[in-house]
């Protein structure tokens, strides 16, 4: 069946199909450093703008790549409004391009999600979203702070709790990152340099 073909060869090539189908493996965690000129992420994939308006509510926002304090960012700013049942503004991320494993992103050799953040001194939410997650209320949700310097955030996995749904958080198949203003009337405004899985180090 392999007939021509080096043992190295073969492997090389099975570690380019992993690469392809687990983005996330093969660059050490890397989901997004804002570097790419064409604007998509490290995943292949872009951020999109998602308010309340898709439900009827009436908060604003929208991002931009921009520089803040010397680093290359993509910031949310907006205005969130609880009028009509609403409350967020969000950057959405998809974890798997088109055409990507239905399975979604395996992180599952990873720990948790980390940021470099930069923001407004407000309370802000990462959300993931899994297979598990087949309606659009339910996501998996953690809170941070962005202050007015660059800080590096760490969320375990352990930390995000399920939100309107019962099963717990399977990193092996995840689809969707989201940073979100959410659930009172504040404006929104903060930046990530970096986001990605980490790992502890281990004794």
């Amino acid at each position: 069946m392999y007939k021509g073909c080096s043992l190295g060869s073969i492997i090389a090539g099975l570690l380019l199909m992993l690469a392809i189908l687990n983005p996330s493996l093969a660059d050490g965690g890397l989901i997004d450093d804002f570097s790419r000129a064409d604007g998509l992420s490290a995943l292949g994939t872009p951020w999109r703008a998602v308010t309340d308006q898709v439900m009827g509510g009436r908060s604003e926002g929208a991002i931009k790549r921009r520089v803040v304090d010397g680093r290359q960012a993509l910031c949310l700013a907006g205005e969130v409004s609880l009028a009509n049942n609403g409350g967020f503004v969000q950057a959405m991320l998809d974890l798997t391009p088109p055409g990507g494993p239905e399975t979604g992103l395996d992180a599952s050799t990873f720990d948790g999600v980390r940021l470099l953040v930069h923001g407004n001194r407000e309370v802000y939410n990462l959300h993931l979203k899994s297979t598990a997650t087949l309606l659009p209320w339910q996501s998996y949700r953690a809170s941070f702070v962005a202050g007015p310097e660059w800080r590096e955030v760490h969320l375990p996995f352990e930390s995000f709790e399920p939100h309107r749904l019962v099963q717990r958080l399977d990193t092996r198949r995840l689809t969707k990152l989201g940073i979100l203003g959410i659930g009172r009337v504040f404006h929104a405004d903060v930046c990530i340099a970096e986001v990605g899985f980490y790992r502890q180090k281990r004794e």
